[in-house]
């Protein structure tokens, strides 16, 4: 066994669980657990839902684990990272703003996702397999290393098959250990049941129409409880009850509520149907051997599905409980036309093409499981970017802190290697600025780029991606039109012959000084240094050597630049912009 190195500083999150996780691993199975022993190493868990776009917040219950199982796989043990497709649970209900799917889709509520035909015009044989794409191709592109079980799969193949049986045999068991968070009646508030556990929301989306007599616990109200729920055989929905079951023969009979068929199975060799919510999850757990697994804060509620499973895959499976902890939700800033199941909430692969796949996997490696944070959609994009473009010189001069090092490790690479990054990464601010003003023209864009510095120009605009291509989006897809920045083609002639003598004398110096300063950083000395020259200052003064009257002459001397070159009062830095402008075509519109 190789010498664990514990983690010394407790805002390193992920090494803290990487500590735990291999510490619970050697208490269940000492000794066999690292990479090259026959055992299939340390089982770390996810599950995701292909009902509808998997979303951002989806995310976070795969980068949690992924992030705790690479640093284990750096230590030198052998982890499965497991992605449960959830694609046998039921179609619930239509979602919103789906391209390609109508009202019509209510006809199919009730079946399997993998039942349900893909939205008109997809690639995919189902429902399932066309949200699960977009997901697959997010999660390569993140650099997530994982083995995905369908669950159609293994219901279907019969891979569960024995702890069906169990369960089944174990019925009554499991509706004791259920009852005792179950809704109750309150005799003191005249026989009102009183809920004794916020309802979660795999609970509901499971119970739904399911014919559940309790959060979907598999209630058979008079015919007793039964913990598995059949497909129907005629018209595939799970709108079924379990009239009776005989432990002897595993003969099972039930009846549909939607189209009325009845039918009677053997068990041991029925595979259309699954275990409801609250007894498949701790099933897998102990099936599969799982050490960790988070879950979302409607799951981990006091009585909620995390809590139950706990109880229910100790005394009913005679497994353990995965560890792991409590996440919170992801939020959004902006997302201009984005579209999801909730009717537009972005998935990561929206979020990929307007971001470098190392700043999204940053986004949660640097917060702990249940603090929540915000992704950017909106010009907020622009200050996390300059934040990570700072993180990145921190740790090229070795003055970033230890915690800041460990997230931005994570970030650009995994046990696997380094991920994907831009040669030249220059600020993604001033690319949206360039590819606003350019409007995607690879001449014009390559142009402006080599005039940044001029010492040291880039070659080609492959230099400068991805990350330009990602500006590009971001400018084309989340930007209004109305904020979209346009160059006159003309002088305006008005605003020009009405300007004073300080006005004239503001544009002469900056005119003069264009040649002589034609760079990002030449023209920002230079735009900030005209005010200071006006008032008699040296155009190296410090803003502590300056009166507060410089700020505002600067401001004023701003929105004449950008009235004259935009129509507007603001607009793109003013140095990017002269730059993408043009020297000549500066000249023009400024009179000369």
């Amino acid at each position: 066994m190789p010498i664990v190195a514990q983690s010394t500083d407790t805002t390193d999150w992920v090494s803290r669980y990487a500590d735990e996780v291999i510490s619970e691993s050697e208490r269940r199975a000492p000794g066999a657990k690292h990479a090259g022993a026959a055992a299939p190493g340390i089982v770390i868990a996810s599950g995701l839902s292909p009902s509808g776009p998997i979303h951002l917040g989806n995310l976070r219950e795969v980068m949690t684990p992924h992030l705790v199982a690479d640093e284990i796989r750096r230590r030198g043990y052998e982890v499965r990272h497991l992605i449960s497709w959830d694609d046998y649970d039921r179609y619930r209900k239509v979602p919103a703003g789906v391209p390609g799917i109508d009202e019509s889709w209510a006809q199919h509520i009730g079946k399997p996702l993998t039942s349900v035909p893909a939205p008109a015009g997809s690639a995919y044989a189902n429902w399932a397999e066309h949200f699960k794409a977009a997901m697959t191709g997010a999660l390569d592109e993140l650099g997530v290393e994982y083995d995905g079980i369908s669950q159609t799969e293994q219901y279907t193949s019969g891979v569960y098959r024995e702890q069906i049986l169990h369960a089944m045999k174990h019925r009554g068991d499991i509706d004791a250990i259920l009852d005792q968070y179950r809704t109750k009646k309150d005799p003191g508030k005249g026989g009102k049941k009183q809920s004794q556990k916020p309802v979660d929301e795999a609970e509901i989306e499971a119970a739904e129409g399911s014919g559940a007599a309790s959060e979907d616990d598999g209630s058979g109200g008079a015919s007793g409880y039964f913990p598995y729920k059949p497909y129907c055989g005629a018209c595939e929905k799970d709108l079924t009850t379990v009239t009776s079951y005989d432990d002897e023969s595993t003969e099972l009979s039930y009846v549909c509520a939607e189209c009325g068929h009845t039918e009677s199975v053997l068990l041991s060799e029925f595979n259309r149907g699954k275990l409801v919510w609250k007894v498949d999850w701790p099933m897998r757990w102990a099936y599969e051997g799982v050490i960790f697994e988070p879950s979302g804060v409607d799951h981990s509620s006091p009585g909620s599905s995390f809590v139950v499973g706990g109880q229910i895959v100790r005394d009913i499976f005679d497994g353990v409980q995965p560890i792991g902890p409590m996440y919170a939700f992801v939020g959004i800033s902006g997302m201009a036309k984005m579209s999801s199941s909730k009717g537009g909430v972005p998935t990561p692969a929206d979020a990929l093409k307007i971001m470098e796949a190392p700043l999204l996997r940053w986004l949660y490696a640097r917060r702990r499981p249940n603090q929540s944070f915000k992704i950017a959609f909106d010009q907020e994009i622009q200050r996390l970017y300059d934040e990570w473009d700072k993180l990145d010189a921190k740790v090229a001069d070795g003055s970033v802190l230890p915690a800041d090092a460990a997230a931005h490790s994570r970030a650009v690479r995994t046990a696997a290697g380094e991920l994907p990054s831009t040669p030249r990464p220059l600020p993604y601010r001033t690319l949206a600025s360039v590819a606003d003003i350019t409007a995607g023209a690879e001449d014009q864009t390559l142009r402006i780029l080599r005039d940044l510095d001029p010492s040291d120009p880039i070659a080609s605009l492959d230099e400068a991606r991805p990350r330009l291509d990602r500006a590009e989006n971001w400018i084309t897809t989340q930007v209004p039109a109305e904020a979209r920045t346009i160059v006159r083609s003309e002088p305006d002639a008005e605003l020009l012959s009405s300007l004073d003598d300080e006005g004239r004398e503001s544009l002469r110096l900056l005119l003069d000084g264009l040649d002589s300063h034609w760079s990002l950083d030449g023209l920002t000395h230079l735009v900030y240094g005209v005010p200071k020259m006006q008032a008699g200052f040296s155009v190296d003064a410090t803003a502590k050597e300056l009166p507060p009257e410089i700020k505002v002459a600067q401001r004023s001397f701003f929105a004449l630049l950008y009235r004259l070159l935009v129509t507007r009062e603001t607009g793109p830095r003013l140095p990017t912009l002269l730059l993408a402008v043009g020297a000549e075509r500066v000249r023009k519109l400024l009179g000369a």
